[in-house]
């Protein structure tokens, strides 16, 4: 199982993006938390061109109850952020069943997740920019992890 945690995603747009690119990966579920806003909604059918019809998914306000709900049913749960405990996904072997955190545009992913999540992930920035816009982000990360399912 692959699930997607999208923790306080402030984009309709990327909402979109992600549900697209998690049709392509065959991503099983979908928890969308805090602000992130769900379907039906025309602005996330514009980028996600159906695709949010075809990923089972669910709304919960708190995203680290759904974290400790999948940590009970041994989901191995990885956040993409770049900080200090950090390492690049091409150095990081992920074990099934797999939860990834995605995180808001500006703030990233919240503390509170950051804290219950067994490993944190980075894509390496070799420009100015700090990081890609998170469905960016998804796309590539997404793509390598699926590769040990």
């Amino acid at each position: 199982m692959f699930y997607l945690i999208l923790d306080n995603i402030r984009s309709l747009q990327n909402i979109g993006s992600i549900f697209r690119t998690a049709d392509a990966l065959k991503i099983d579920k979908i928890y969308l938390c805090g602000i992130s806003g769900k379907p039906p909604h025309p602005k996330i059918s514009k980028t996600a061109l159906g695709a949010e019809k075809n990923i089972p998914f669910e709304y919960h306000f708190f995203t680290w109850q759904v974290i400790e709900k999948l940590k009970k049913q041994n989901f191995q749960i990885i956040a993409l952020e770049k900080n200090k405990k950090s390492k690049s996904y091409l150095r990081f072997k992920p074990r099934f069943p797999l939860a990834l955190i995605l995180g808001n545009e500006i703030k990233g992913v919240s503390e509170s997740a950051l804290k219950r999540a067994d490993k944190i992930i980075c894509l390496p920035m070799k420009g100015k920019k700090e990081s890609l816009n998170v469905s960016v982000a998804f796309g590539i990360a997404g793509y390598y992890l699926d590769r040990f399912r």
